[in-house]
């Protein structure tokens, strides 16, 4: 598979369709991956032979694992420009995606994270199986959950998208639905004849993913709605931790044990990215405001030293820096969302 494209953009019938083929790193973008979606996208825009854009994945392994972390991590530890451009380069993508058009679908059969999220998440159809595993899990190395997490994650009800944020829970399909991730649910050995279908009749998209749809099941999520409702609608990090501590379920003393193994700069670093989300009028606005937070944890101990622990060495031992929430201070924070010289920020693409 080296010699082929990293993606495969091509049309097929009256159908824009976009492959993400990179099996081997479970279709991790980069930032050339970015740009050929991007390529497509506005080569297909005005085009009047073009009724709908599917977006799918090569092999049986995922949709897409995120971002090509190893390049961040070693840009991070230099002069961060390549990560920068990364970073610009994928939140244009994800706002042209939200701009779009023209109707968009993505098939998340598989893995389904960080960057997939950013592609997935924009579509109007958004395909999830048996298979989707689904979540934004940056907090475990020292990233944030971005491409528009601060967007879509406030917006979930309940205060679930902040638990997700926080503790990079991942999720099936059932749940994907209950949140609203997903539109639709189709059984995998079902997606080939969906995608032919489509193939050929893409103006009776909705109808075909009513026939197709199955059900789901039960949403494992639900039996926690409430008590995550009360906990993490909370004011603070520090107080979503103490309402898990008050609570002393067995649920409760679960997701405390996973937080104690995040970054307390990142778990705070969303929680604020999360609330400016939900004030943001415009989605650009949002990916402005992500735009200057990885900008600069792209270079800060955390990012570098979870990267190292869970994905260099696989001790699954990060020593953060400041090593308490308490310790992350509003100083700290307010450098990382502070805004940046006009000719380094982000703009969307006109």
């Amino acid at each position: 598979m080296s010699g082929e494209p990293e993606v495969l953009a091509r049309l097929e019938g009256r159908v824009g369709r976009i492959t993400l083929n990179r099996p081997g790193a479970l279709h991790a973008l980069t930032t050339n991956m970015c740009r050929l979606m991007t390529d497509a996208l506005l080569a297909w825009r005005d085009d009047p032979a073009v009724a709908l854009v599917m977006f799918d994945h090569s092999g049986e392994r995922g949709f897409c694992a995120g971002g090509d972390i190893r390049m961040l991590a070693d840009s991070g530890s230099g002069d961060g420009r390549e990560a920068r451009e990364f970073f610009f380069i994928e939140y244009r993508l994800n706002d042209l995606l939200f701009r779009y058009p023209k109707p968009t679908l993505a098939i998340m059969d598989g893995i389904t994270m960080g960057g997939g999220v950013g592609l997935a998440q924009p579509c109007r159809y958004r395909l999830a199986t048996e298979r989707t595993t689904f979540a934004m899990p940056e907090t475990g190395i020292g990233l944030f959950p971005d491409v528009g997490g601060g967007w879509y994650l406030s917006r979930m009800p309940d205060h679930l998208g902040l638990w997700l944020a926080l503790t990079g829970a991942r999720i099936k399909a059932a749940d994907c639905e209950l949140l609203g991730i997903a539109t639709d649910f189709v059984e995998s050995a079902r997606v080939a004849e969906l995608k032919a279908a489509i193939l050929l009749d893409p103006d009776g998209v909705e109808t075909l993913l009513t026939e197709f749809e199955a059900d789901a099941g039960r949403p494992p999520i639900a039996a926690h709605q409430d008590e995550i409702a009360r906990i993490f609608g909370a004011s603070s990090v520090e107080a979503i931790v103490g309402g898990l501590e008050a609570a002393g379920s067995d649920w409760a003393l679960e997701q405390l044990k996973t937080l104690a193994t995040k970054s307390p700069q990142t778990l705070k670093v969303a929680f604020r990215q999360l609330q400016l989300g939900r004030a943001a009028t415009t989605f650009a606005d949002n990916m402005a405001m992500e735009y200057r937070i990885g900008a600069r944890v792209v270079q800060r101990h955390d990012f570098l030293e979870g990267v190292r622990a869970v994905i260099v060495d696989k001790d699954n031992a990060p020593k953060w820096d400041p090593p308490t929430l308490e310790a992350v201070s509003e100083e700290l924070l307010d450098g990382i969302f502070a805004s940046l010289p006009s000719e380094e920020a982000w703009s969307p693409l006109t």
